[in-house]
């Protein structure tokens, strides 16, 4: 089989093709199950994003839409589901979605994935029906995933600055990838500048070997903690977040400072969701105690997203999806949505799994049957009215434990290859049977 297709006929401008026409097919599927059908199709935060729109071109706040919290960059960008039709957000979400298939194939290619594999991991997100209908039911998550995806693609080109920008943009426009900051800043060490060899050699268990701590600070150089890429891409990043925030803040306040970000450190959304805290935040509601567990649930994210960021930065790709599987699994919050924040990630660690076919399918299969688990308890109480709050609690209790089984096998079965090597990108990687190298 030729290098750049995938059982034998899809090429990638079929596959991307044919991916694009699939979400545009929803989308106008969506119309008309939202015109006669009762369960409607188009994402609700879609009609909030056009609300907000529709205050804008007015030459008002976005803010005056309640539940409006996210930045008025995004009800900007909308505007002409105003004045062009309802539906250009939704455009634009499915381009950015294929556009995630894209550079997921582009990051694979540059670490040496062979063509064939790197187009079938692009296929994993491409042809997935959940981000398909996510994008084109209007939901702005491809807008970050996006982002993210384009700023360890410029990492690897070596294109620091403007990976910096890419980074703060994706910050601006929702919070939660400010948790890769501490991973990014240690894999930009100074073999990252082409200056030394990685000193230490990735293992299957994930933990590097320990050298002479003489003159250093947690086993790295103090010199090399603040190193010229480091400093261009915290300052250009920073930067970025701080200007695009100050020109929101000058027009909209500490309106804007309110819904946008800091409402989302003390919600208390007590809702039924996938969180553990879930039923606790909601028998606990408007009491001091709802409070002080919102805020107490911050420390194993926090924890956990530092360990994970010291152990796994060399190897930055798996480092961002576990720490981001580990962020949402252990999140006060967590809905379907926010799946798709480690899942445009995964496709970048499967070529490195040492997973079968059927440990894949256990896996796989798991993480479906828990959602399932919860959605019957769930349906339940909103379309039949029956109290199945501890149903729906039990049922997220055992997701949890599904999502950290997932996590700590794909862990167990990766082989850990640090990007960079000597300032090169590594291009080696490991199958089942035998160790490829594309030196």
């Amino acid at each position: 089989m030729p290098d750049n297709l995938l059982y034998g006929w899809i090429t990638a401008k079929r596959l991307i093709a044919f991916s694009f026409l699939f979400r545009v097919a929803l989308m106008f599927y969506g119309e008309v199950q939202d015109r006669y059908l009762d369960v409607k199709y188009t994402d609700i935060d879609y009609h909030v994003f056009s609300d907000g729109a529709r205050h804008f071109t007015e030459g008002n706040s976005p803010f005056l839409r309640e539940t409006y919290r996210y930045t008025p960059l995004l009800a900007i960008l909308l505007s002409p589901n105003i004045f062009l039709f309802y539906s250009f957000g939704k455009v634009i979400f499915v381009i950015c979605d294929v556009l995630c298939g894209i550079l997921i194939r582009e990051i694979l290619l540059l670490r040496g994935i062979n063509g064939t594999l790197s187009l079938f991991c692009s296929a994993i997100w491409l042809l997935n029906p959940v981000t398909a209908t996510v994008s084109s039911r209007g939901n702005a998550e491809p807008l970050i995933t996006g982002l993210i995806l384009l700023t360890i693609y410029l990492l690897l080109t070596k294109r620091t600055v403007l990976s910096a920008i890419s980074y703060g943009l994706a910050v601006h426009m929702k919070m939660y990838p400010v948790i890769y900051a501490l991973p990014l800043y240690l894999f930009l060490n100074n073999d990252y500048s082409e200056k030394v060899i990685v000193i230490s050699t990735p293992t299957r268990s994930g933990f590097v070997s320990a050298p002479s701590m003489h003159g250093k600070i947690f086993g790295w150089q103090v010199e090399e903690l603040f190193s010229k890429d480091r400093k261009v891409f915290t300052v250009t990043s920073f930067l970025t977040f701080a200007m695009t925030t100050a020109v929101m803040y000058v027009f909209y306040g500490n309106e804007f400072l309110q819904e946008a970000y800091l409402y989302h450190f003390t919600r208390t959304d007590i809702k039924h969701n996938f969180s553990v805290y879930f039923y606790m935040l909601y028998v606990t509601s408007e009491s001091l105690l709802s409070r002080l567990i919102s805020l107490m649930a911050f420390l194993p994210q926090l924890l956990l997203v530092v360990v994970t960021a010291i152990i796994l930065h060399q190897d930055i790709t798996l480092c961002l999806f576990v720490q981001t599987c580990v962020f949402v699994t252990f999140n006060k919050v967590c809905t379907s949505q926010y799946f798709l924040w480690y899942l445009v990630l995964l496709p970048l660690v499967v070529p490195y799994s040492k997973l079968n076919i059927h440990q894949a399918f256990v896996l796989t299969s798991s993480w479906f049957i828990g959602q399932a688990l919860w959605l019957a308890p769930a349906y339940y109480l909103e379309f039949q009215g029956y109290d199945t709050y501890v149903l729906i609690w039990l049922a997220g209790l055992v997701f949890f434990c599904i999502s950290c089984f997932i996590v700590s096998s794909i862990l167990r079965h990766h082989d850990f290859v640090a990007t960079f090597s000597n300032g090169h990108i590594n291009r080696s990687y490991t199958t089942n049977t035998a160790t490829v190298s594309f030196r």
